[in-house]
């Protein structure tokens, strides 16, 4: 019994987690100098993330018939996607109104230091490059960018090719069937490193960003776990209640993948589990090859409560009144700068620059007052985004009738 526990996954990363924690809270230069295990992990897990779009989305995508319902499907993926992430920036919004965590703070932004924030707000795109950086120079550079939307630009294109060529493309669609499942069995590898990750990971932000910073701006962060576990809790748990599924059911299907994000801060450590879980759980091939990867971008419910929550912060603190109307301008500023940040935590800071950049009324020095605990707000952040494409992507199967319906149940059913 106790061995077959121990050969869990997400015990042995629990266990290196607690072990991290304990490391870098005894010995800060230890647990700092431990960050390279964290960052070889993610740089192993990035390597997989084109191939596992590619082989998913062509395989999905050339298996296709009708070339109008891979349409249909991206379509409908995207009405979701606006959506909920509309729905996450009000209720980030109404949350900070009545939490009000940046009153009294009274910061002056001209005494903040506009040095750390300049390379942050030079970093953000606007709406025009970013739609034209989806585009990649060649075909093959598509796979050497980390910018999932060009890998997945380029698995549609060539889906379509698969499927438009007939007879001829079905020895490249048995190719990409066997290269699936090589892929995965790599994936699966690099996964038994994952406890070697999180313990580095996690050592190194308890040494970095350890009581001092919770202490700090603790009413921010304190607010913002509780918004987004009541946005998980209330909202997803609704979705998947009208879908007939649990969302306790979920959380355990994926305890693995979300304690990893726990450890990494980054949601794109597990993108290529998500894929194969969500293919287990009885989901259709295609529509979990466009739908996890096109989420990573224009689906990150947990960054719009982030960009909400920390705007209306920095408004607060600085003690910028925002109206009613700046407020709704503030979302729909929202709508365009948060489909720019990947699924990588530190990008967030980046849209949230664009966001006080385009709105002229929150100062953008004032990002300079997070900056010490961005790293504690991304834990919460990169958790919702994991559940949230999860949900998605159930959601659309199920829209377009295109699941295991039996073994959807048995995998997420309610009990």
């Amino acid at each position: 019994m106790i061995l077959r526990l121990i050969r869990q996954l997400w015990v042995q990363v629990l266990v290196a987690t607690l072990l991290g924690i304990a490391v870098g809270w005894a010995d800060p230069r230890l647990g700092a100098a431990l960050k390279p295990l964290g960052d070889g992990f993610i740089a192993l897990i990035r390597m997989m993330i084109a191939p596992v779009i590619f082989v998913t989305v062509v395989h999905g995508i050339g298996g296709m018939n009708d070339m109008r319902r891979a349409g249909r499907l991206a379509l409908k993926a995207l009405i979701y996607f606006e959506a909920v992430t509309t729905l996450a920036m009000i209720v980030a919004i109404a949350a900070v109104d009545i939490w009000q965590p940046g009153k009294g703070m009274n910061i002056d932004p001209r005494g903040l230091d506009v040095k750390l924030v300049h390379g942050i707000a030079a970093g953000a795109q606007s709406v025009e490059q970013y739609i034209l950086d989806i585009i990649p120079a060649t075909f093959v550079s598509a796979f050497t960018q980390p910018n999932v939307l060009q890998v997945l630009l380029v698995s549609v294109l060539f889906g379509f090719g698969v499927a438009a060529a007939g007879e001829r493309g079905r020895p490249v669609f048995a190719l990409i069937g066997s290269l699936s499942e090589i892929v995965f069995r790599i994936v699966g590898f690099i996964m038994g490193l994952a406890p070697l990750g999180a313990f580095g990971a996690i050592a190194f932000t308890v040494a970095a960003f350890g009581a001092h910073a919770l202490l700090a701006l603790g009413n921010l962060l304190i607010e913002f776990y509780v918004v987004s576990a009541l946005f998980t809790a209330v909202v997803f748990g609704a979705i998947l209640r009208a879908l007939g599924l649990s969302l306790r059911r979920l959380v355990w299907y994926i305890g693995d993948e979300l304690l990893i994000v726990a450890a990494t801060t980054s949601t794109e450590a597990v993108l290529p589990r998500l894929v194969q879980k969500m293919r287990d759980a009885g989901c259709d091939e295609a529509v979990v090859g466009i739908v996890v990867p096109a989420g990573y971008s224009f689906n990150l419910d947990g960054t719009c409560l982030y960009l909400a929550t920390v705007s209306l912060f920095l408004a607060q603190a600085t003690n910028v009144h925002l109206s009613l109307g700046q407020q709704i301008g503030l979302v729909l500023i929202l709508l365009l700068t948060s489909k720019g940040a990947a699924g990588v935590a530190g990008a967030a800071l980046m849209a949230l620059a664009a966001t006080l950049s385009a709105s002229a009324i929150v100062p953008v020095a004032g990002i300079a007052l997070i900056l010490g605990i961005h790293r504690l707000l991304a834990e919460a952040l990169t958790f919702v985004n994991a559940i949230g494409n999860c949900v998605a992507t159930l959601v659309v199967a199920k829209w377009e009738r295109a699941v295991d319906a039996r073994k959807l149940a048995d995998t997420l059913g309610r009990t």
